[in-house]
């Protein structure tokens, strides 16, 4: 990636002196690892304390990553690193388990608090790089780029087609976080009607309106799915949910795979109840598209990568000054359970001592 277009992360240099006392060990694959922890980022981490990696090309099991994390006081795990009740019970020496990811719920978070292991997590900071990619689905889904291009590669003539704008279409964001705000403003900005369902939160953007899921379902030409990922949303996106589409809607998912039920969105696809669909998740491994959705003619797939951009340079920054806060005596912000960090504490007055 050239200079110019990388985003610099501001990572704790001068936080501490490297502690030669302190064992750090970073979990992420080395196929990942090329992503999230850039070579600053590996120099930042390992000035904090003796870094360990997994220089596989797999995610461990939990056993792996026992094995690996003996004798570390500090783990900074990938999305996909196993959070179990075994990991935690096995690891005396595991004062913290930082989750690198927004995503805790394969994090047994009672068993970390059982053994007094501080758990935290790192916010979304790839905000306008998913939003962005639901644009550039919703266009594609419409316009067709992507078999066209195909169509050239494969070295025929594609037949030019008319295809929708966006300027006039109705959006429609389900959730109204940090993603789905900047979506709206991105939406309006191209000339869209935005819709807005959640029933946790309140649309006061006068531009927006906010109504339930049935209405947003049955008036919406683009359907983004951005809703938390619990087992309150799970296949949240169900047969009743795609029959309420129109068959000229699109469905997009840059969330997570388990807000949808898959065998309906397939059904939906080749029943002609809706027009088309664009994922960047799904229920395969590591949360990816599913192959036999991703197969479908009227589906685009992209390997959860819509965040993957330099803005993802923050959440190894925000990783690396959580660790640092952690050596510093403090708790950071994104800890999930600071009042049952006894290991943390314990290990902290020993230091002061």
């Amino acid at each position: 990636m050239p200079a110019a277009y990388r985003q610099r992360a501001a990572y704790p240099h001068n936080a501490l002196t490297m502690r030669t006392d302190t064992h750090i060990l970073l979990a992420h694959s080395a196929n990942v690892r090329r992503n999230y922890f850039r070579d600053d980022a590996m120099a930042a981490l390992g000035r904090l304390g003796q870094l360990r990696v997994n220089n596989s090309g797999a995610e461990w099991t939990t056993e792996q990553l026992i094995n690996a994390a003996s004798g570390c006081e500090l783990l900074v795990a990938y999305r996909e690193t196993p959070g179990d009740a075994a990991l935690f019970d096995a690891l005396p020496d595991l004062k913290a388990y930082i989750r690198c990811a927004v995503d805790i719920r394969n994090i047994d978070l009672a068993a970390a608090n059982r053994n007094g292991v501080l758990v935290t997590h790192v916010g979304g900071v790839f905000v306008s790089s998913v939003a962005e990619w639901a644009i550039a689905a919703m266009i594609d889904l419409g316009r067709n780029f992507s078999g066209a291009i195909a169509t050239y590669r494969a070295g025929q003539v594609p037949r030019a087609e008319i295809g929708p704008e966006l300027r006039g279409a109705t959006l429609g964001i389900i959730g109204y976080g940090r993603i789905g705000r900047y979506l709206c403003d991105l939406g309006l900005a191209f000339g869209m009607q935005v819709l807005v369902t959640d029933p946790y939160a309140r649309v006061e953007h006068a531009r927006v309106r906010q109504c339930e899921l049935p209405q947003l379902l049955a008036e919406a030409d683009h359907v983004v799915c951005l809703a938390v990922a619990n087992a309150q949303t799970e296949n949240l996106m169900n047969t009743k949910a795609f029959a309420l589409m129109k068959p000229s809607a699109y469905f997009v998912n840059p969330s997570r795979g388990n807000l949808v039920d898959e065998a309906a969105l397939l059904a939906a696809l080749q029943q002609g109840q809706i027009a088309g669909c664009a994922i960047d998740v799904g229920r395969a491994p590591d949360q990816m598209p599913s192959p036999e959705l991703s197969a479908h003619p009227r589906v685009i797939a992209t390997p959860h990568m819509a965040g993957l951009t330099p803005s993802l340079d923050g959440q190894s920054a925000e990783a690396i000054a959580q660790v640092a806060e952690i050596l510093a005596g403090r708790i950071p912000f994104g800890a999930l359970n600071r009042e049952h960090a006894t290991r943390l504490a314990a290990w902290a007055n020993d230091k002061a001592r």
